[in-house]
C-alpha cells in the first residue's frame, strides 16, 4: 500500500521522480521572460505575491504551475500564455504526465502539439535577444546602421526568395 505521500510525489513527474520535461521547458520559459525584462526573481515574486524560492522552484520546474498560476505569470509579465510553450521539442511535448499512466496500453497516444512562433516573429526567443542587444548598444548612429543594414538584407533576402520562385 503507498502512501499520500508517495502519490503526490509521483503526480506529473516522470517514473524515476524527475521533474516533467513539459514543467521543466515551462520554467525555462518563465526564466527566459523574466531575464528578458531584466527583472530578478524578487521582483517576480513580488509581482505575482510569491516568495523568490517558489519562482526558483517553477523556474527548475521542481514545482507545477497551475492553469491559474500560469495566467498570472502572462498577465505580470505582458505575455501570452502561448509563450511558455514556443519552441518545445517534439520529445518533450509527447512526455505529458498521462503517457506515463499505469496501464499505458489504455492511453491512445496523443500527436505531439509543435507550439511554434512562427505565426508571430516577435514572441521568438531571438527576437527578444537581438531587441535587447539592439538597446544595449550605447551609440545609436551605430544601432540605426545595424538596423538598416538588417532591413537592406532582410530586403535582399525577398529579392532572391522572388527569384527562386520564378524558376
Amino acid at each position: 500500500m503507498t502512501t499520500t505521500k508517495s502519490k503526490k510525489a509521483c503526480r506529473g513527474r516522470t517514473p524515476s521522480g524527475q521533474p516533467n520535461p513539459i514543467d521543466v521547458h515551462v520554467g525555462n520559459r518563465i526564466r527566459l521572460r523574466r531575464t528578458t525584462l531584466g527583472w530578478s526573481q524578487d521582483k517576480l515574486a513580488s509581482m505575482l505575491g510569491l516568495t523568490f524560492q517558489q519562482v526558483q522552484k517553477y523556474e527548475r520546474g521542481h514545482n507545477r504551475v497551475s492553469a491559474s498560476r500560469l495566467w498570472d505569470f502572462g498577465n505580470v509579465m505582458n505575455t501570452d500564455i502561448n509563450f511558455f510553450f514556443e519552441d518545445m521539442g517534439k520529445d518533450v511535448a509527447s512526455q505529458s504526465p498521462r503517457v506515463f499512466a499505469s496501464d499505458q496500453t489504455a492511453v491512445p497516444p496523443l500527436k505531439a502539439t509543435s507550439f511554434s512562433a512562427q505565426t508571430d516573429p516577435m514572441e521568438r526567443d531571438e527576437t527578444y535577444e537581438l531587441v535587447k542587444a539592439y538597446y544595449k548598444i550605447k551609440n545609436r548612429k551605430t544601432a540605426h546602421v545595424l538596423r538598416d543594414l538588417i532591413m537592406i538584407i532582410a530586403k535582399t533576402n525577398n529579392m532572391f526568395k522572388d527569384e527562386e520562385d520564378k524558376k
